[in-house]
């Protein structure tokens, strides 16, 4: 990730929350155009676009108030895993696992995050479905807000599907390394097809769910393929996110993207848009337009599965734990306001993440951090 070459002016950085509110809004209305036909879908798609109209202007309330809300929050509620993939970042980033938000801790951040004006939270593991029960739970709590749910897909039986289809906010991302080959070489033999099977229990139950694919040098050429897009929306894939790999393992950095991909995969991913029934979207998308890295709460921040308020997944640096910290506080930490106002602890890295890039860097010669492997 990398960050502009300067400071943002006040006027600056008012410019691109608006644009990135923007795109947040006619991503979610053109969802609501892909599933026209199923009012089952269009109510409930109807009703969170609303929303995010209303939580774009309490978040622009906040901002008069010096109060940075993002419009995303990832919220990693787990590092358990019913699988070992090569190069995860929770694996990757160090440590011994912290003991998991209680059900009641997780609650109240979410909570919070939807009445300070987030207006999607996004959650993700290690398998985010081993607490499958809280999850519905938040998502019948909280119906206006949407709940993209990253998963391997493999815990989605025809009970879990039966209950993610009462969820309308809740879209499952189904993770994808491509075709069979390349995804059952990462995730074990026989995934592919069982991610198959998975995916026609959704279909069959008119769930809107998408596929995750992690991008690499090395697969660039396969997922950015009509094939592989046909294969999927085939599938019933409606929305597609890929994300540009990161690495977490020392050896694996001839897997990042190469400048002319990077470039690329806005431009495909931009006429697929127009071509295909499907959203699609890149991660961190065209920084770029955003005057640099979305992390640290310019765009979206991250929670670890024990509470922590962290930049961004890759870079578990923190200081402060929402288990003891109202959310509201938390924002306003000092290390995510220093990540913001120092540029050069953004600029373009080789490793796709500048944060985790420098990680070298010392937040705590400012402030205590207590982020697991710091």
């Amino acid at each position: 990730m990398m960050t502009g070459q300067a400071v943002l002016s006040e006027a600056g950085r008012s410019r691109y929350r608006e644009l990135f509110d923007t795109t947040i809004g006619e991503t979610l209305g053109q969802a609501v155009r892909i599933i026209a036909a199923e009012p089952a879908l269009v109510i409930p798609g109807t009703v969170i676009l609303h929303h995010q109209r209303k939580a774009a202007a309490i978040r622009k309330r906040h901002e008069r108030e010096r109060l940075l809300v993002p419009p995303v929050m990832i919220v990693s509620i787990t590092s358990r895993c019913n699988l070992a993939c090569a190069g995860c970042y929770m694996h990757g980033r160090g440590g011994k696992p912290m003991a998991e938000m209680s059900p009641e801790v997780l609650a109240s951040v979410v909570e919070q995050a939807a009445g300070l004006g987030v207006s999607v939270i996004v959650i993700a593991g290690g398998e985010p479905l081993v607490r499958h029960g809280e999850i519905f739970r938040i998502a019948k709590a909280h119906p206006r807000v949407l709940f993209p749910v990253f998963t391997n897909g493999l815990l989605i039986d025809e009970a879990m599907a039966d209950a993610i289809a009462e969820c309308r906010n809740l879209v499952p991302v189904i993770s994808f390394e491509g075709f069979r080959e390349d995804t059952d070489q990462r995730r074990g033999s026989g995934v592919y097809d069982r991610l198959l099977s998975a995916c026609t229990r959704l279909k069959d139950r008119s769930v809107f769910f998408g596929c995750s694919v992690t991008t690499t040098r090395e697969n660039f050429a396969d997922v950015t393929g009509e094939a592989f897009v046909l294969e999927m929306i085939g599938a019933g894939v409606r929305a597609f996110t890929f994300v540009e790999y990161v690495p977490m393992e020392a050896g694996t950095e001839g897997l990042i993207l190469t400048p002319d991909q990077k470039k690329n995969l806005q431009a495909v991913l931009a006429g697929f848009n127009r071509k295909f029934p499907a959203l699609f979207i890149g991660f961190p998308g065209d920084e770029e337009a955003y005057g640099g890295c979305l992390a640290a709460g310019r765009g979206f921040v991250h929670v670890s599965p024990s509470g922590d308020l962290e930049p961004c997944p890759a870079a578990p640096f923190s200081d402060a734990n929402l288990a003891t910290v109202p959310l509201e506080k938390a924002l306003r930490s000092r290390l995510l306001g220093q990540i913001r106002d120092q540029p050069e602890v953004l600029t373009e890295s080789a490793g796709g993440c500048a944060l985790r890039a420098n990680r070298a860097w010392e937040p705590g010669k400012s402030g205590h951090t207590s982020g697991t492997g710091h």
